[in-house]
């Protein structure tokens, strides 16, 4: 035995102390000086001391943001446009469009976007896949310059392969095409459909795969956006992903419901320049705005004013949760909520439930069947703070709805991606749209009521009826929630 050797037999416990207390001590001091929650912190920290060197390891797998908040965020400072019209910007009067206390809304927004108000746009409603996949793949048959698609989840299923088809054929007519699948999405179905995309040689990407195919250290960090745009002047968005549970002639009695948006005039530029930053993020190539954006459109009356939000673990971490605490506050009459995961922080439901407290009617509509079942087990230990405060929380009938709608005071509305739990408003990137129109919060008010009219109330009294041994798992569960 060498000297090395016997000295290390000696002394390889004091190695070891000194190893973990340099490894845990530099990870705890990471936690405390990067993460901006504060329960965050505290909880990474809490991991990292009780567990020296098991601990570090998880704070690396799962706590480290490595989404550049500098690199991404000057990245896409450059490659997104403040706008791209065919005319100067001209100022938009929210109070005349909605009502006069959404000024403040709109003022905010201004702040949490890098897009503008614009007006002139048209937006119509998709239900479920029986509507919205046949639109949209109406749209990528008429393309004839280019065609820009991303999604969290692209099933290899038959509507799937319906899809890749139409892309197909558009591609065999010259059109241009981009398709961005989330590398966690695209993993929903075996074989993925990247074999399909390949074998038709269509251009596609996998977001968030680093070199070596490995995903582990970005599971929690994932491109939950919907978007197609075709031809920079059609556009689709909302919450609705690819896969054939959404269209009731192929999933039958067990189809899921949503909520998808087809959209016309220049608020598709901003789809646009979205898709563009991640497509450039993810594969370093530049999509050039006069080929990938319309400079005018013409879109249907009735016209309304939207923009783009958009959000992710970069330096527009918070831009959903501060656009839906500041709509929270401006709400004088109703608020409704539809999301099939309800689990806002504190700090949402605190304003959720101030809201209710100063006289506004506040509907919660969530799933009476969720397909994620932990997510259920967690909402379910949550609701009685809301319900306590004086909304109304409606469970659902019949089959699972997918839709993430909200309007305020029957004047303006949020779409998009996001549900109101801490993947979509912390950890993913999401894109959402308000709209200023008194038209269509109407419709979307209609949807969320005809939900209410089939659901069940949410009481006190249901909850505390919950067997002890299944509350107490809910509570469990619950203290989970930021990683369901």
């Amino acid at each position: 035995m060498t000297s090395f050797q016997a000295l290390f037999n000696e002394y390889w416990p004091h190695l070891a102390l000194l190893l973990s207390v340099a490894v845990g001590g530099t990870a705890a001091v990471h936690a405390a000086m990067t993460k901006s929650d504060v329960r965050a912190a505290i909880a990474w920290v809490g991991v990292i001391i009780m567990s020296p060197l098991l601990g570090p390891f998880l704070y690396l797998i799962a706590g480290i943001n490595r989404i550049r908040h500098d690199h991404i965020s000057d990245q896409r400072d450059r490659s997104l446009p403040s706008y791209i019209p065919d005319k100067p910007l001209t100022p938009i009067d929210v109070a005349y469009l909605a009502a006069p206390q959404f000024k403040s809304l709109h003022q905010l927004s201004d702040n949490l976007s890098r897009f503008p108000l614009v007006d002139g746009n048209n937006v119509r409603i998709l239900r479920s896949g029986d509507e919205a996949y046949p639109a949209m793949i109406a749209a990528i048959e008429s393309a004839e310059r280019t065609i820009a698609l991303e999604t969290y989840i692209f099933d290899n299923d038959m509507q799937g392969k319906a899809f890749v088809e139409a892309l197909a054929r558009a591609r065999r007519r010259g059109v241009e095409i981009r398709v961005l699948i989330d590398a966690v999405g695209v993993r929903y179905s075996q074989p993925s459909i990247t074999w399909a995309l390949r074998r038709n040689e269509i251009p596609y990407a996998l977001f968030m795969t680093n070199p070596m195919g490995i995903r582990t250290a970005y599971a929690n960090l994932r491109s939950h956006r919907k978007i197609l745009v075709v031809d920079g002047r059609l556009g689709f968005t909302g919450g609705m992903n690819i896969r054939e549970n959404f269209v009731s002639t192929l999933a039958g009695e067990k189809a899921a419901n949503d909520t998808h948006f087809q959209v016309e005039g220049p608020v598709v530029a901003q789809l646009m320049a979205v898709f563009a930053h991640d497509w450039e993020f993810t594969t370093r190539e530049h999509l050039p705005f006069e080929t990938w954006i319309a400079r005018s459109w013409n879109p249907p009356e009735p016209h309304i004013a939207a923009r783009c939000i958009h959000s992710g673990p970069d330096r527009y971490m918070a831009s959903t949760h501060s656009l839906l605490l500041g709509a929270f506050a401006v709400a004088q009459h109703h608020i409704r909520i539809q999301s099939p995961y309800f689990l806002p922080d504190q700090v949402l439901l605190g304003a959720i439930n101030t809201a209710a407290r100063r006289g506004v009617l506040v509907d919660i509509v969530i799933p009476g069947r969720n397909n994620l079942r932990l997510v259920n087990y967690a909402m379910t230990a949550q609701l009685d703070q809301v319900v306590k405060a004086g909304c109304r929380v409606w469970r659902t009938a019949g089959v699972f709805n997918h839709s993430k709608l909200t309007t305020i005071d029957g004047a303006w509305s949020l779409i998009g991606s996001s549900n109101l739990d801490p993947r979509s408003l912390r950890l993913n990137f999401e894109l959402d749209m308000e709209i200023y129109s008194r038209s269509l919060a109407r419709r979307i008010e209609d949807l969320i009521d005809l939900e209410i009219a089939h659901s069940e109330l949410v009481t006190l009294e249901s909850l505390a009826a919950i067997p002890f041994r299944k509350r107490l798992r809910n509570r469990v569960i619950w203290l989970a929630s930021p990683y369901l």
